[in-house]
C-alpha cells in the first residue's frame, strides 16, 4: 500500500469544496487517449496506487472507487487494500458501470468534473448528455488532479528521429497525399490528429516519449498544401526541422494546439476522429467551423503493411525467434544447475537476449512471466514486492515482445519444467488446438475478426472453457504493439465489423485461466494473405510469422488428432529451419532441436 493515498485524497476533495464539485472522475487517459501513458499524466495511478493499465477513478467527498476488469481484480486488491479505494469490478452481477454509479449518485445542480485533456470529445458528449437528464452537469475546465499534485512529472522530453530509410517504405509526401484524398472526398479544409501512432505513420518519425512504443507527444493538423506539426521544437534536430519543410511540414510548439485550433478560418471543414481527440483541443475552434466526423483515414492506411514490411518482419521474427531461444535455454540451464530464478529474472533474461540482436531498440511491452498460478491472471507483472520463485516442477507462462526496426513482435509460450498435471496438459493442449483452428482458417475477403473469433474458441468450449480476452489483436510495424482497427473477439453490439485484409497482422491468442492453479495462453502474430479466387469470391488465409518453439512437454498428445500433429510438426520444421542458422552456440542449437523434434 502507498501509505500517500489518503492525504492525496484528501488534498483532491478539499479542491472538490472549493469549486463546489460533486465528483470528479479520473480516467486512464492523456490528450492522445494513449494505451501506456507517461508518468506526467498518471492521476489515476497517483491518486489510488493502483498501476494497472486500465482503470477509472471517481472520487467524490465520501467516496474513492476504482473499476477495473477481471485482468486486474488480484492486482487490484492488493494495491488498493488500506487506501480506503474501493475496488469496483466491471462485468459482474450488481456492480453498476462507473458511468450508471455517477447517474445514481448526481442530482439536480450537481456537477462532475473531468480534465478536458484526458477525455474523448465523443465520451464528453455522451457523458455531458446522461448527466443532463439528471439535472447534473459536465465540467471539463478544471484539472483538479493536477492541481494539487504538487510535483507532477514533467513532460517527457526524448528526442525525435527520422526513421531509418533502410526499414521505411514509402516516404512522408507519399502518405499525406493518401490522407489528403481522403480529405478531398470529405470535403475537408483541415484534418487533425492526436494519436501518436497515426503521426508518427504519417510523418516517418519515431520517438521515446511513451514506454514501449517509438512515438513522441505531438499533434498533427494536416491542410490541403501544408501541414503543421505541434512537437517540442527542442526534440528535432537541425538535419531533420530541413527536412520536415521540404516535405511541407511547418513545426510549433506543443503547446500552441490549441490555440491554433482556434485561430482556423470560420469556414474551416475539420475532419477528426472524435474517439481519438480530447475536448481540450477543440473546445475553441471557431462556432462556424465545421467538424467532419470520421476514423483517421490513416489508421486503416498503416494496417495494411506492404511488401516490403512483411519481408523486414519476417526477418525480424527470425531474429526474436533466436532470442527467445537463447534466452529460454538459459532459464533451463540455470533451473537444471539448481540455482534461484525468478519471474523477474525471466523477463531480465529476455530482455538481454533481445538486446543483442540486430536492430533490437526496446521491449514492445512489460514482459508477463507468471509462474503456476500467477500465470492464471492474464496481465500480471511480477514486482520486487510480488513475484515467484520457479520451481523444478510446474508451467511458465511468458508473453513478451521486442520492438525492432524492422518490426514489432508479441508472443506468448508455456514453458513446462520436470512434472506437469494431467489438466496443465490437457488445458495447454486445448488452447493449442484453438490456435491452430484459427491459425489454419480459410474465409472470404470481407469477413471480420468477430466472424471468426469462435474458430479459437471451438475446442475450448468443447470442453467447457473459455476466456474473458480478445482472441486476436492488430500489432504496428515499429510501432504500438496494439493497433487497430481490426481486431478477432466475439462480437458485440454496436461493434465495428472491421474486414481483414491481405497485409493485416494480427494476434492469434486463446488463453484459460483457472485462478489459483495455472493460466494457458499460446500467442503467435499471423498476416493476412490471399489464398485463392473461387466462383464465390476470394479467399484469404493466415501465414504465422511468429518463429519459436512450442513446448511439447507441456502436451497431452493424444488430444491433438493427426491434422494438428501434422500442422504442429510442419510449424516446428520451418521454426528449425529458420533458427538454427541465427545461433551460434552449439548448444542452443540442440535445445532447438530437441524443442522442434517431430511428434
Amino acid at each position: 500500500m502507498n501509505t500517500q493515498i489518503p492525504s492525496r485524497l484528501s488534498a483532491l476533495r478539499a479542491a472538490l469544496r472549493e469549486h463546489d464539485i460533486q465528483a470528479c472522475l479520473i480516467p486512464s487517459a492523456d490528450p492522445h487517449l494513449s494505451e501506456y501513458l507517461p508518468e506526467h499524466w498518471q492521476a489515476r495511478q497517483w491518486l489510488s496506487g493502483f498501476d494497472g493499465s486500465a482503470g477509472t477513478l471517481i472520487v467524490t467527498g465520501d467516496f474513492a472507487g476504482l473499476w477495473t476488469d477481471s485482468r486486474y481484480f488480484e492486482q487490484a486488491e492488493q494495491q488498493l487494500a488500506g487506501t480506503s479505494v474501493e475496488l469496483m469490478r466491471l462485468r459482474v452481477p450488481h456492480t453498476a458501470e462507473h458511468v450508471d454509479w455517477l447517474l445514481e449518485q448526481l442530482g439536480e445542480g450537481q456537477t462532475l468534473a473531468v480534465a478536458g485533456d484526458s477525455i474523448a470529445l465523443s465520451s464528453a458528449r455522451t457523458l455531458r448528455e446522461r448527466l443532463r437528464k439528471t439535472g447534473a452537469r459536465l465540467r471539463t475546465d478544471l484539472d483538479l488532479p493536477g492541481a494539487v499534485w504538487k510535483d507532477r512529472p514533467a513532460l517527457p522530453h526524448a528526442p525525435v528521429r527520422a526513421q531509418a530509410a533502410a526499414w521505411c517504405d514509402g516516404d512522408r509526401r507519399e502518405r499525406l497525399q493518401r490522407v489528403r484524398e481522403t480529405m478531398k472526398h470529405a470535403q475537408a479544409s483541415h484534418h487533425l490528429l492526436s494519436s501518436l501512432d497515426d503521426i508518427a505513420w504519417i510523418t516517418g518519425l519515431r520517438g521515446r516519449d511513451v514506454e514501449y512504443n517509438p512515438v513522441f507527444l505531438a499533434h498533427l493538423l494536416i491542410e490541403r498544401e501544408r501541414c503543421t506539426l505541434f512537437v517540442d521544437p527542442d526534440k528535432l534536430d537541425d538535419t531533420l526541422c530541413t527536412a520536415l519543410q521540404e516535405d511541407g511540414i511547418v513545426v510549433r510548439a506543443y503547446a500552441e494546439t490549441a490555440a491554433a485550433m482556434a485561430a482556423l478560418p470560420n469556414d474551416a471543414g475539420v475532419m477528426l476522429d472524435p474517439a481519438r481527440v480530447v475536448v481540450d483541443i477543440v473546445n475553441g475552434l471557431p462556432e462556424r467551423a465545421r467538424l467532419i466526423e470520421r476514423a483517421n483515414p490513416s489508421t486503416a492506411f498503416k494496417a495494411i503493411k506492404s511488401d516490403a514490411d512483411i519481408a523486414h518482419i519476417r526477418t525480424t521474427m527470425r531474429e526474436d525467434g533466436a532470442a527467445l531461444v537463447q534466452g529460454m535455454r538459459e532459464v533451463e540451464r540455470r533451473l537444471q544447475a539448481g540455482e534461484t530464478v525468478s519471474e523477474l529474472d525471466v523477463a531480465d533474461i529476455l530482455r538481454e537476449k533481445r538486446a543483442a540482436r540486430p536492430a533490437f531498440v526496446s521491449e514492445s511491452f512489460g514482459t508477463i512471466a507468471g509462474y503456476m498460478a500467477n500465470g492464471a491472471l492474464p496481465h500480471y507483472h511480477a514486482t520486487e514486492e510480488h513475484h515467484a520463485e520457479l520451481r523444478a516442477d510446474g508451467l511458465l507462462l511468458v508473453d513478451s515482445g521486442g520492438q525492432y526496426e524492422g518490426g514489432t513482435t508479441d508472443i506468448t509460450r508455456m514453458w513446462a519444467f520436470g512434472e506437469t498435471s494431467p489438466e496443465q496438459r490437457r488445458d495447454c493442449s486445448l488452447v493449442l488446438k484453438g490456435t491452430i483452428a484459427l491459425s489454419r482458417a480459410r474465409f472470404p475477403s470481407g469477413a471480420s475478426g468477430p466472424q471468426l473469433d469462435a474458430l479459437a474458441r471451438a475446442p475450448i468450449w468443447a470442453d467447457g472453457g473459455d476466456y474473458g480476452h480478445g482472441t486476436g489483436h492488430g500489432v504496428g510495424y515499429f510501432l504500438n504493439v496494439h493497433e487497430g482497427p481490426h481486431g478477432i473477439r466475439p462480437p458485440a453490439p454496436g461493434g465495428a465489423l472491421v474486414p481483414l485484409q491481405p497485409g493485416m497482422i494480427t494476434s492469434i491468442e486463446p488463453g484459460l485461466y483457472r485462478p489459483g492453479r495455472h493460466g494457458v495462453r499460446h500467442e503467435n502474430l499471423a498476416v493476412v494473405r490471399t489464398w485463392k479466387d473461387t466462383e464465390f469470391g476470394t479467399f484469404l488465409e493466415f501465414e504465422t510469422l511468429t518463429l519459436c518453439p512450442i513446448d511439447t512437454r507441456a502436451l497431452d498428445l493424444a488430444l491433438l488428432d493427426e491434422s494438428e500433429r501434422a500442422w504442429l510438426n510442419d510449424y516446428h520444421a520451418r521454426v528449425a529451419e529458420a533458427l538454427s542458422p541465427l545461433l551460434d552456440d552449439p548448444a542452443d542449437r540442440a535445445w532447438l532441436e530437441t524443442r522442434c523434434a517431430a511428434v
